[in-house]
């Protein structure tokens, strides 16, 4: 089955659109073209006609099946359906497709998920164990340094190993650019920024202001999945449970500045969240702590 000339130039003016207006990056550009390339797939094996993109119900709630059918996990399919009706929309503004009400186009709802974080205790416990480790001091100092950052700072692991060297020494205040191109000012705590200085005292390597911050020991980008592993093997020498990931330090902070009483409005811009939505997920986290607590300590809990 080929597909239609006309939907091939509309699939490149709605991926254009989405990286000059919508600014979205490049691994976000690649994923939904490739979801609606899922949907293209699907439609070949339901017909031997020419690819008809023209929205419809029963094929769509064909696909979602059959997604579900491989076990494709729910975040995945949503997101693939968020492509579709973006699609959708965008041919229906621009007159490329004659595009009716979408209001069925829908994912199944996903479970109500609430971030893990790491514990005070094991966010200490993984920052000490660096030092711990064997391998070259300058290592152990970046290595210190990153998760600070992910943990002091609550910045993504991109964010964190985005940073180029003209950016230190750090001061109190740092301009981070996140998701979507969109920049925030994130406060820097004075370890934070020791650590990040500790780390450059000990450095061999200064290839240039607008180098990477964070270099592996062969002098180049020190990069994400090399702070997986670093997480993940701490993880395992500690014994601390799965969910302790790069990612989770990041909770961890904004959950304890939940915890010790901060304001929901400010947690979502020091994260840079869109929306205060995904913020008040957090507040999960802490009743549930709270609750915890309550059962613990409270005289009459027995």
């Amino acid at each position: 089955m080929a597909t239609a000339p006309h939907h091939d130039s509309s699939r490149q003016a709605w991926l254009g659109w989405l990286e000059t207006e919508r600014r979205y990056g490049a691994n976000t550009l690649a994923a939904y073209a490739a979801d609606l390339e899922d949907y293209e797939g699907f439609l070949a094996h339901q017909t031997d006609a020419v690819c008809d993109l023209t929205p419809d119900r029963r094929l769509f709630r064909g696909w979602l099946a059959e997604m579900a059918a491989r076990n494709l996990a729910r975040t995945t399919i949503a997101r693939r359906v968020s492509a579709l009706r973006s699609f959708y929309r965008f041919c229906g503004r621009t007159g490329r497709m004659d595009v009716a009400d979408l209001a069925w186009l829908k994912a199944p709802k996903p479970p109500k998920s609430v971030p893990k974080p790491v514990s005070e205790e094991e966010a200490r416990s993984l920052m000490a164990a660096i030092f711990r480790r064997r391998g070259e001091e300058w290592g152990k100092s970046r290595d210190f340094a990153v998760l600070m950052l992910l943990y002091g700072c609550g910045l993504r692991v991109s964010e964190a190993l985005s940073l180029q060297r003209r950016e230190a020494p750090l001061g109190e205040w740092l301009r981070i650019t996140g998701k979507g191109n969109k920049i925030r000012e994130v406060p820097v705590l004075p370890a934070v920024a020791e650590a990040v200085s500790a780390y450059l005292n000990v450095c061999p390597f200064d290839p240039g202001p607008d180098s990477p911050l964070f270099l592996s020991a062969r002098g180049n980008a020190f990069g994400p999945r090399a702070a997986q592993r670093l997480v993940e093997s701490l993880r395992m020498e500690l014994n601390l449970p799965e969910h302790v990931t790069p990612h989770a330090l990041r909770h961890a902070f904004a959950t304890h500045l939940l915890g010790n009483g901060a304001d929901l409005r400010a947690i979502q811009e020091l994260l840079g969240h869109a929306s205060l939505s995904t913020t008040q997920r957090y507040t999960s986290v802490d009743e549930a702590h709270l609750l915890r607590l309550h059962r613990e300590t409270h005289p009459r809990a027995g």
